[in-house]
């Protein structure tokens, strides 16, 4: 899986337009609940698929994936506005920041898929580091598309033996 040039924004209306009726035969057939389990877990394994490429490119051009480089990143998620970002802290160890308007829940929405919104998007952000740097603990405990506020994204590196 390589890089795309294209903006994540538009990778992920592009997605979810192929994803929709895929979905919708899904939960015709087995129900929303064991839909949204297949969807959720395949959208898990492509975004660690994801982290590995970023992390394969990383190392490519001579530098080991790591929070500072996953930070550099993040400008890619926000290409085109996609994403407002309130920054709250940014150390080596450590990287906190607020979305306060995240286009990709209004594309979501817009698209008639808000309910699946999360499985589409808001799940890859801890998976994806999964896949780029194993050492990179994420939590966050809301999210615009679960109708919060703001997203709280909160990256650190896990200390050792965790």
């Amino acid at each position: 899986m390589a890089k795309s040039d294209l903006p994540i924004l538009e990778q992920r209306r592009i997605e979810a337009a192929l994803v929709k009726p895929i979905y919708e035969e899904m939960a015709a057939a087995l129900g929303e609940a064991r839909a949204q389990e297949i969807l959720g877990s395949a959208i898990k394994k492509h975004a660690i698929a994801q982290g590995q490429a970023y992390a394969d490119a990383a190392r490519a051009e001579g530098s080991e994936p790591s929070l500072p480089g996953f930070r550099a990143l993040l400008p890619q998620w926000q290409a085109g506005g996609a994403l407002e970002m309130e920054m709250l802290a940014e150390t080596p160890e450590r990287v906190d920041f607020n979305i306060t308007r995240c286009r990709y829940a209004e594309m979501y929405k817009a698209m008639g898929l808000g309910h699946i919104g999360h499985l589409l998007s808001c799940n890859r952000d801890g998976t994806f580091c999964e896949g780029y740097d194993p050492n990179i603990r994420f939590e966050r405990s809301q999210t615009i598309m679960g109708g919060a506020s703001h997203c709280d994204f909160r990256y650190s590196v896990k200390s050792e033996g965790e």
